[in-house]
């Protein structure tokens, strides 16, 4: 059922901004009305770009990740919170060097910018998802920031959609050194506006073209909204109806899934 806040001509936009967790997939399984949305945005050539706050994928898993899914996406099409937290990184201390808790796609991004790993004196301390999560790696970290390496974290989200649940994010993976060292980290991925202007520039398109699909009212549609782009809040991840009540902001419009916007497209010509 479509719910209304603002309504949005998808025909006119040109750009769309996508997460992906609960928007295009659950785990291995892609979400019905995807394939029809991404086929949409291709033949109406819309410029597009999925933006995830997992860190543990490079462009081109995500690319392969899709193909077995049926779904056709070239690599250029993403741009994730590792690739944003190595951007970041690489401006503000070109050539420094990190102790990172991740996975590839985290550490591809920090290699590509040119930066090192270093478990003795790091200049900061990067964490992001990843099976390297342990006790020792919290407890290394956790004495490297005590030591004066600077905490990053590659995204804030708490939890992420997995098939048959949820699973800790990186903002639940971090929280542990922060209330040790009593240190707040600094996160590069969504809402962080750092990330969305990147994505806007990516597509080379200006915010009032553009749309913010997402399942999450506190990096997807707040990330949106505070950049001045349309939002669709989809109900096929972790966001309900109910969800709402807990934001004094709301999403332009609700929609079940992102196939619901072709149909919304077709119904506005």
């Amino acid at each position: 059922m479509r719910e209304d806040f603002n309504s949005i001509d998808f025909n006119k936009k040109t750009g769309f901004i996508c997460d992906m967790d609960g928007v295009i997939y659950h785990g291995n399984k892609v979400l019905p009305g995807v394939a029809e949305f991404i086929d949409w945005l291709h033949s109406e050539k819309k410029e597009y770009l999925f933006l995830t706050n997992n860190s543990g994928y490079t462009p081109r898993e995500l690319n392969q990740k899709l193909a077995r899914m049926g779904l056709d996406v070239p690599e250029e099409r993403f741009y994730t919170s590792a690739l944003a937290t190595a951007a970041f990184l690489k401006e503000q201390s070109p050539g420094c060097s990190v102790f990172a808790i991740g996975e590839a796609g985290l550490l591809n991004a920090l290699y590509d910018a040119g930066i090192t790993m270093n478990d003795v004196n790091p200049d900061y301390v990067v964490v992001g998802e990843g099976r390297s999560y342990s006790l020792d790696t919290l407890t290394k970290a956790t004495n490297l920031v005590m030591a004066g390496a600077r905490l990053i974290g590659a995204n804030s989200d708490v939890s992420g959609p997995i098939e048959g649940g949820i699973a800790p994010a990186c903002r639940a993976l971090i929280s542990p050194i922060e209330m040790a060292t009593g240190t707040h980290a600094y996160f590069c991925g969504k809402p962080n506006p750092l990330m969305m202007r990147s994505g806007l520039r990516l597509l080379n398109c200006h915010s009032a073209d553009a749309v913010m699909v997402g399942d999450r009212m506190d990096t997807d549609i707040i990330s949106g909204l505070e950049s001045g782009m349309a939002t669709v809040l989809v109900l096929s991840g972790v966001s309900t109806r109910n969800t709402l009540k807990s934001y004094a902001y709301r999403p332009g419009m609700i929609l079940e899934g992102v196939g619901d916007i072709v149909a919304e497209a077709a119904r506005s010509r």
